[in-house]
């Protein structure tokens, strides 16, 4: 029992640390730019996978896992890396971030589509509600504003269609994962394989000059800690630890990456923002809770490799 506590202890360090994500990520990119900044992340982060997870003989991996799994995994962490670099303030950064955490609605409502996921009805007012909270966020102070969060959007429509791009990408990878997978994990490839795209890309953009600050070396190593040791704790709480707990907890990263983000960004938040945060958590609950019960293949996939 104390071993199961302590694992669920553990699993809730993972929680945490994905919750930084945002803020870490927008902090490395202020210094060494939006492709530049990820690279390295990644490129760290691969360098801790290694140390924690190994990497695993691919030969034993399905192949048609490696070859959907990797590209819809780079694809995800190009989208969600990018966008957050993208973002033109602080303030943005974290609304690009929020409109990522649409995932696990969408998530949910494919397995049920494509997976059948048994579900009960709650799914509906769950999907609805998480759709109202990102209105709600994107609306600015004046809550669900249309013309506002127009607005909003034309001022940097990359950095949010490639948040809501990813949410999508990350749907369809526990989706079709939790299909041919097998129980496999290819974290450690992938995630190197993200960060040989992204110094392609940054050369591609004509390279540029990195600031190495003190500060950008600081949140580098912490955003790539993040990344990289949250697998490693989140492997252990699901393994060893209490998986229902921990899966609650997880819906809940919305709002302590939006706390978090608002603190190291010095960006304060209008109420409308938090109350759109709980909206988009209480939407993903709701779809969770229905699917609770049923065949789980879809909930777990996402409780397993779920980072960000």
């Amino acid at each position: 029992m104390k071993s199961s506590k302590n694992a669920t202890l553990v699993g809730f360090i993972a929680v945490l640390l994905w919750s930084s994500i945002i803020a870490l990520i927008r902090g490395v990119s202020e210094s060494l730019g939006a492709t530049g900044g990820a690279a390295m992340i990644y490129t760290v982060a691969s360098v801790f996978l290694l140390f924690t997870a190994g990497f695993p003989r691919l030969s034993e991996f399905p192949r048609r896992y490696l070859a959907w799994g990797s590209l819809l995994f780079v694809a995800y962490e190009l989208c969600l890396s990018l966008s957050i670099g993208y973002a033109n303030t602080g303030r943005q950064a974290i609304e690009v971030g929020m409109v990522n955490y649409l995932w696990p609605t969408f998530t949910l409502v494919s397995a049920i589509v494509f997976n059948k996921q048994k579900a009960t009805l709650w799914v509906v007012p769950g999907f609805l509600l998480s759709m109202l909270g990102i209105g709600w966020v994107l609306g600015g102070d004046q809550g669900v504003d249309p013309a506002g969060m127009l607005e909003n959007v034309r001022d940097n429509p990359l950095g949010y269609g490639l948040a809501l791009l990813g949410a999508l990408i990350w749907a369809a990878y526990c989706t079709v994962t939790a299909r041919i997978a097998r129980g496999k994990s290819g974290v450690t490839p992938f995630f190197m394989l993200a960060a040989g795209v992204l110094w392609i890309s940054h050369v591609v953009e004509g390279g540029g000059g990195m600031a190495f600050s003190l500060h950008a070396i600081v949140y580098l190593v912490l955003a790539a800690a993040a990344l990289g040791f949250g697998y490693a704790a989140w492997n252990v709480g699901i393994l060893h630890g209490n998986v229902t707990i921990l899966a609650g907890a997880s819906y809940f990263i919305p709002v302590f990456s939006a706390a978090l983000a608002a603190t190291l960004l010095r960006t304060p938040l209008p109420v409308q923002f938090w109350q759109g945060a709980l909206m988009v958590c209480g939407g993903s609950i709701l779809c969770w809770i229905a699917t609770r019960g049923r065949r789980t293949s879809a909930p777990m996939s996402i409780r397993a490799e779920k980072h960000s």
